[in-house]
């Protein structure tokens, strides 16, 4: 009579173990998987950054890894690059924004040198956003989307959190909020001030980027150099450096909402003057100059793909152009 509760109690026991076996081996199984996906997928031996060439984020077969183009626009395009969820490189140097699924998600900004080989990585909080690196390859930004107050008064529940590198001394602001603001003429303090969308003068101390506080957005001219930043003008979103230093095309807030609230602008850094673009369709992107005369970026793609690249003059005459059916994050390595 007792031998019944006997056998009930060891076939409980057994069942524990069975199960704690079987999770211990899941967490194993998870703990290898997450490290494997936290590596980005290395680019082929015969991928590198050459000049010449526009290189991007693919969203066709293979989505997500780095292709290019040949600027000429002659040639099929090449694949074998990192996976990437943001892209950009110049000067013999890219840097690869990575975000790998887990419990909490994991992202991180991995440098990468001119064969697209890993050499530095960050770990990293939020959603990849913007990447940008200057001419010479020596000046690294990139933005994140943090959970937070609103961006940009949009309503959406996100703060963003944008860092800059140094390569050649290693040196890491790990969020530009650090930086003074002057608005109108004025030390400006706020506890919610964001910056995002940086671009880089030739001289790798100079920059250019967005900044929000107080529901406005501002286009604001920092000196590393001496720890500063200013704002410029008002309504003026992820700038972009053309290659002679004499413009910046962004992105302009035309209507309110979220109903195709964007417009492509370009901005004389001389007069201060903007004009807008022959692209009337909303660009939520930070474009990139395929050349001082046009500007590529990225839109919804059509007949079924993620996105795709296009291009307008830089001038606001002609038309835009499709550049690239299934790509985005564009940048020119000249």
């Amino acid at each position: 009579m007792n031998a019944l509760p006997h056998l009930s109690t060891r076939l409980r026991v057994l069942a524990v173990s069975v199960a704690a076996a079987v999770l211990a081996t899941v967490a194993v199984a998870y703990t290898v998987r997450a490290a494997h996906d936290a590596q980005p997928a290395a680019a082929t031996s015969a991928f590198a950054l050459d000049r010449g060439h526009l290189y991007f984020r693919s969203t066709e077969a293979g989505a997500g890894r780095v292709a290019r183009l040949p600027l000429t626009g002659a040639g099929r395009r090449t694949t074998g690059g990192p996976s990437c969820e943001r892209f950009h490189a110049s000067g013999g140097t890219g840097l690869c924004l990575l975000r790998r699924p887990g419990i909490p998600p994991k992202a991180y900004a991995v440098v990468l040198d001119g064969k697209l080989r890993e050499k530095r990585r960050i770990a990293l909080p939020g959603i990849p956003n913007r990447a940008r690196v200057s001419a010479s390859g020596r000046m690294l930004s990139w933005t994140m989307f943090t959970t937070g107050d609103s961006y940009a008064g949009g309503g959406a529940s996100f703060s963003t959190r944008t860092s800059i590198l140094d390569t050649r001394t290693g040196y890491l602001i790990k969020n530009m909020e650090e930086i003074p603001l002057t608005l109108g003429g004025r030390r400006h303090h706020s506890p919610d001030v964001n910056y995002w969308g940086v671009t880089f003068a030739r001289d790798d101390n100079r920059f250019y980027a967005t900044v929000s506080t107080r529901g406005k957005t501002y286009l604001v001219r920092g000196d590393l150099r001496k720890w500063t930043a200013e704002t410029l003008r008002e309504n003026a979103e992820c700038p972009s450096l053309s290659p002679d230093g004499t413009r910046l095309a962004f992105k302009k807030r035309v209507r309110g909402g979220t109903k195709d609230p964007w417009r492509l602008y370009v901005l004389d850094l001389r007069t201060l003057r903007e004009r807008p673009l022959a692209e009337d369709r909303s660009v939520d992107d930070q474009a990139a100059w395929r050349d001082d005369g046009t500007l590529a970026y990225a839109l919804p793609g059509r007949d079924g793909r993620k996105s795709d690249i296009w291009t307008v003059p830089a001038d606001g005459s002609g038309r835009p152009e499709l550049l690239v059916p299934g790509g985005s994050s564009p940048a020119v390595v000249r």
